[in-house]
């Protein structure tokens, strides 16, 4: 359902500078037919696309086009922008990115070309939030940025109402949902100020599913019922229609499934009216998993294929592979194994290339870093060469009468270049060892990962399977008391076997790590531990909000914390632990402490250990080129402390 919510969330991104002006649809028309061929003209297109957008995507799709094609006509420069922001903005609703990002770079280019700071402005803004739709966080916030230090010079209220509200929406995908929420509150209080209703009401939104996605479902759904009422008083459909989706989502999160399904075919009959395709496709995929619950399987198979048709027509992979997801477990309740595992076959499929492009990109950055390095190096050690030779050269010139200090410097220069020579075998020893350290990692990690793949989707779709047959088939069989209970104690057992093969799967490779960064990783790893009662476990970290930890150096560094944890479970008898994580950017350090109040050791038999837990960890802070501290002694617990340069 998380996965509907952002799509959904995406779809609703308010366009930069487009503000309804006071007129209506019909006014607009009336005017329409006596306008002459001028900016008056262009101006009266653009509002009737800018009205016409959330109810009749068609006839908005003109209106942009009209008033383009006259802006050209008479050069008319900020008629072309106009127009280029509504094309933009109906792109972006049909959902395709790719397109929204070549059209958003053309209007940057036009508004830089033209030394227009407010549409340069403007042009970032909406810039930033393509980059954010297409999954390019770091270029998101940079653009938008950008844009709001312009909109500060300025002091210009719609375009800092803009740059707030694209900062909330890119900080709220970034899951950092505390500035998600300043900001918005700041863009709904500016555009109440500026008594603007249909942004205010869009805002309003864009905040009432950010506390639905932090699950504050009263906040939430007081915004929503807030937002209804506002779009009805303007007549914005389109924005009714996201505020009945979200009140649909909380009912259906909480398990309030009538109510869900009352507020899902309210949104749906909206947004067929408006021909919006993207509302459309969410809310049957949304009313397709509330039947499923209510066990109205044909109703809810008819719901997901509808969405499917719709969603396939887009760019939205990961939407299409969420509503097969959800299509695929309709199946299986309607005893189709056949339709449901292909589906899950597509699925698996699809996840398996979406997370090897990402290992790739990873690899490909990580072997540029490398090969760079290696020129810098090989260019240093040639810029000393050439050095030498100039300076021999210079001394040879004077003669006979130096000689004694020509044999000098040519001893000085054979001792530098057998110096020289060793540098270059210590690097090619220390390159060897560091390929053969990553190999070694990359080829476990790649083995945990497909260990965890197998355990989670293979032998638990199985057992989840196994189950919804078992519960099935309990609804159709008479049993005695005795075989009733021992039947609810194998389901039990089923139900703790599930558990503790995802509990596996997790601990091999946290979906997490991938998805949220190591911060977001390793303070779920240490509460998983907390509550499992085997050690009271405290995390803290400071400074990781902002941390740019690539994949391969966060993987490693989660697996030295995991495996200190696991020898203080396993040897230190502590009772609590602390787990600390300090980024300090200036100098570019991430400090790693890991504190327990056990049993302690004598540090010096470690060399002596033949354990292979210390072994690896000491690997793993040589492959990072960290530094490695450790200190304990008998009942004086443990501190280990660990300092890499990122």
């Amino acid at each position: 359902m998380r996965k509907l919510l952002l799509i959904l969330f995406a779809l609703l991104a308010g366009f930069i500078v487009t503000a309804q002006n006071g007129l209506n649809k019909d006014s607009l028309l009336h005017l329409l037919t006596a306008a002459k061929e001028d900016t008056a003209k262009v101006k009266l297109l653009n509002n009737l696309a800018k009205a016409t957008k959330n109810s009749d995507i068609a006839a908005s799709y003109k209106y942009t086009a009209d008033a383009l094609a006259l802006s050209e006509k008479i050069s008319y420069n900020k008629g072309r922008f106009l127009a280029l922001i509504n094309e933009i903005s109906l792109i972006r609703i049909e959902g395709k990115d790719s397109l929204a990002l070549e059209k958003c770079k053309t209007f940057v280019q036009l508004a830089g070309s033209l030394k227009d700071s407010f549409y340069i402005a403007a042009g970032y803004l909406n810039l930033g939030e393509v980059y954010d739709n297409n999954g390019d966080n770091e270029r998101s916030v940079q653009f938008c940025f950008k844009g709001l230090q312009i909109a500060e010079r300025l002091n210009e209220k719609s375009l800092l109402q803009d740059a707030y509200s694209a900062l909330q929406r890119i900080y709220l995908a970034r899951s950092e949902f505390d500035k998600a929420i300043q900001y918005g509150k700041l863009a709904v209080t500016l555009a109440r100020e500026m008594n603007n209703k249909a942004k205010e009401a869009t805002q309003s939104y864009n905040l009432a599913y950010t506390y639905n996605l932090t699950k504050d479902f009263d906040k939430s759904i007081a915004v929503s019922e807030n937002v209804l009422k506002v779009s009805r008083e303007i007549g914005e459909k389109r924005i009714e229609s996201y505020a009945l989706y979200n009140l649909c989502s909380i009912n259906l999160r909480t398990g309030k499934l009538n109510e869900a399904l009352r507020y899902g075919l309210m949104c749906l009959e909206i947004a067929r009216q408006n021909s919006d395709k993207g509302i459309e496709s969410s809310t049957l995929a949304a009313l397709a998993s509330i039947y499923a619950q209510l066990r109205q399987y044909k109703e809810a198979e008819k719901y997901a294929t509808e969405a499917l048709y719709i969603r396939e027509k887009t760019e939205d992979k990961l939407g299409i592979i969420e509503i097969k997801s959800i299509l695929a477990n309709i199946y299986f309740a309607l005893d189709q194994p056949a339709k449901a595992y292909s589906l899950r076959m597509e699925v698996e499929d699809f996840e398996d290339s979406y997370n090897q492009s990402i290992l790739s990109k990873q690899s490909s950055e990580l072997e540029k870093k490398y090969e760079t390095e290696k020129k810098e190096a090989r260019i240093k050690i040639q810029q000393a060469q050439i050095h030498q030779k100039n300076i021999l050269n210079y001394f040879l010139i004077g003669g006979a009468a130096a000689l004694l200090v020509i044999l000098l410097l040519t001893y000085h220069n054979y001792r530098n270049r057998q110096k020289l020579q060793q540098a270059k075998i210590d690097e090619l020893e220390t390159e060897k060892q560091l390929t053969a350290t990553e190999a070694v990692l990359k080829g476990e990690e790649q083995e945990r990962t497909r260990l965890a793949k197998d355990l989670h989707d293979g032998l638990g779709g199985m057992l989840s399977g196994i189950k919804f047959s078992l519960s099935n088939m309990k609804e159709n069989l008479i049993m005695t008391p005795e075989n009733a209970q021992a039947f609810e104690r194998s389901i039990d057992m089923l139900d703790s076997s599930i558990k503790e093969m995802r509990r596996v799967a997790h601990n091999m490779m946290p979906e997490v790590l991938v998805k949220y960064g190591l911060d977001k990783a390793l303070k779920e790893f240490c509460s998983e531990i907390d509550r499992s009662g085997a050690i009271s476990v405290s995390y803290q970290s400071v400074g990781m909000n902002n941390a740019g930890i690539e994949q391969t150096t966060a993987v490693t560094i989660y697996r030295i914390v995991q495996e200190l944890v696991n020898n203080a479970i396993k040897h230190a008898q502590a009772k609590n632990l602390l787990v600390q994580l300090h980024q300090a950017e200036k100098e570019r350090l991430l400090a790693i402490t890991v504190e327990d109040d056990g049993k302690g050791f004598d540090v010096a038999s470690l060399k002596q250990s033949g354990g292979m837990g210390w072994h690896n960890i000491e690997n793993r802070v040589e492959f990072l080129n960290g530094k490695l501290d450790i200190q304990s002694g008998v009942d004086k617990g443990t501190s280990v402390m660990i300092e890499f340069t990122i």
